[in-house]
């Protein structure tokens, strides 16, 4: 009688914890520019949770409920200038948002590159990116997604990262590992909420440019890691958010990219909103700013 209740209970409780759990995106041994040091991840919860010095790059994975799948999924990517995350902020709050929706969200804690762990550290955060993707498409079938229905969603120097998967996914950033890094990098689709953008021009967030390049990049760097210079006629589908009285990101890097889109063909969604500033997130408690998800649903919904 004991073991069937158990039994029971199990069958009731692992469908829910399986809805929520975390899993390291490189093998044991096999982490991509990192070498070994004493360094160790710093986790500041003041206010909200702002994660540095990364060493061990991980998903956190919210699983759609099986009553409302869709197939898709997102790999989110919290703003922080390359310095920090915002983790829950720019993360989580937005994964259990699309679970909600039948849409599974990934939260990728990547690697910022002041770590002194890592070698060439200006590829780190491109390669956890792609790294990532790959995994959720060797996932896939296991987790109930649809392989190609796979996007990306970045937040100010997150959505420069996005914006680089998006444009960057054939580049060699690392040494393939295992199997996952036969599987394409490129997002289906993109969602870039006020995104850096341009490393190139007088738009530009220059504490992300320097947080990633240094402070004497080369033209070629600047140029690689300026997305809108690099659209193409594959890239993905993009939604684009960004306030006009943003002084931290200018809005001119989310109208760069969608000039970009639209030059080469690609369908492109951009809301611009006269007030918000920088780094609202989901805008809680601002009657028409806080819509903007709803205007993401119908996109997402619509791909």
């Amino acid at each position: 009688m004991k073991k069937t209740l158990l039994a029971l209970l199990l069958i009731l409780v692992l469908p829910c914890a399986a809805q929520h759990f975390r899993l390291p995106i490189w093998p044991d041994g096999a982490i991509a520019h990192r070498v070994p040091t004493n360094e160790a991840e710093i986790r500041d919860s003041t206010d909200i949770l702002r994660i540095s010095k990364v060493q061990v790059p991980e998903i956190e994975v919210y699983l759609a409920d099986t009553t409302r799948q869709t197939g898709k999924a997102v790999l989110i990517l919290p703003g922080g200038g390359y310095r920090i995350l915002a983790y829950h902020w720019e993360g989580t709050q937005f994964a259990r948002w699309l679970q909600a929706r039948g849409i599974t969200g990934v939260v990728l804690k990547y690697r910022l590159p002041d770590s002194r762990s890592l070698t060439e550290a200006h590829l780190v955060p491109l390669s956890d990116a792609q790294r990532a993707m790959r995994l959720l498409r060797e996932k896939a079938t296991q987790w109930t997604i649809d392989p190609g229905k796979i996007g990306v969603m970045g937040f100010s120097a997150g959505g420069h990262l996005a914006a680089s998967l998006s444009t960057q996914y054939e580049a060699r950033v690392y040494e393939p590992v295992d199997r996952a890094d036969l599987l394409s990098s490129r997002p289906d689709f993109s969602v870039l909420v006020y995104p850096v953008i341009t490393f190139s021009a007088s738009a530009v967030h220059s504490g992300s440019r320097e947080a990633l390049l240094g402070p004497s990049p080369s033209d070629s760097l600047l140029r690689f890691f300026s997305p809108e210079l690099q659209v193409g006629p594959e890239t993905p589908p993009a939604f684009l958010l960004h306030a006009a009285d943003d002084t931290g990101v200018p809005v001119a890097n989310s109208l760069a990219y969608y000039e970009a889109m639209r030059a080469a063909g690609r369908p492109a969604t951009l809301h611009l909103v006269p007030e918000g500033g920088h780094g609202f997130a989901m805008a809680r408690g601002d009657a028409y700013l806080s819509r903007w998800v709803e205007w993401l649903e119908a996109w997402l919904l619509n791909l």
